[in-house]
């Protein structure tokens, strides 16, 4: 039986988190050999006591950073202390459905061709500000690094471990698997996968003002790609 350790990273999630916890346990009945980890990111609400609730009913690991060090830091550390060396990844708000997470874990284990799976945002149920900024990185993205994914922000995927930990860490890492992964090499797929309004809280990435940082990261992995093909 297949085994995997799920990664969350949280910043003000406290209402969102409570419910998809118990989503997650309930779409991954049929496995068996697997661990949760939440990585709490300085939230200033109440996530820990939220968190603190959950776990009298749910087993996870809790990672807590005393300030926030963002949503690359977060994973990365999740990912440093999991058990296995199957990762899966998905945002605390909510709008990822864990009903998908098998349908990911099914393709990564039944014929293990690919070393990251990655979910694309069907009819994604966000506003028009965040939708618009979403295109146009992903379309910047894509013509400089050729990964082939038209939707690398969202965070439902599933990948190995070890070839992630290979990658230099940098804040804004998680933004560009789909590059890395097919720049060092490997092979990749991406899946049509739902996408759900957010109930509460609001949103913290894909505004305008990333995009200054966004094409000075993907210089970055341009390079991390060059310099890995030349050694």
């Amino acid at each position: 039986m297949p085994n995997f350790s799920i990664v969350i990273p949280l910043y003000n999630e406290s209402t969102n988190i409570e419910k998809l916890v118990p989503e997650i346990f309930h779409s991954l009945t049929k496995y068996q050999k697997y661990e949760l980890i939440l990585v709490n990111d300085g939230s200033n609400d109440n996530t820990l006591e939220v968190i603190a609730k959950i776990k009298k009913n749910y087993s996870l690991l809790l990672i807590n950073n005393e300030t926030n060090k963002g949503q690359s830091f977060s994973i990365w550390t999740g990912i440093k202390k999991s058990n296995y060396n199957t990762i899966v990844t998905l945002d605390g708000d909510g709008q990822n459905n864990p009903n998908d997470i098998p349908k990911l874990l099914d393709e990564y284990f039944s014929k293990k061709l690919y070393s990251l799976i990655g979910g694309i945002r069907k009819n994604r149920k966000d506003n028009f500000l965040k939708l618009i900024s979403s295109k146009i990185a992903n379309q910047i993205r894509s013509f400089i690094l050729k990964d082939n994914c038209v939707d690398t922000g969202c965070s439902l995927k599933v990948f190995d471990k070890e070839i992630f930990l290979s990658f230099p860490f940098f804040d804004g890492l998680h933004r560009f698997l789909p590059a890395l992964f097919k720049g060092f090499g490997k092979n990749t797929l991406f899946i049509n996968v739902d996408h759900r309004p957010r109930i509460s809280g609001i949103s913290k990435y894909g505004t305008f003002d990333r995009l200054y940082k966004g094409i000075l990261d993907i210089i970055r992995v341009k390079k991390i790609i060059r310099n890995n093909k030349t050694k």
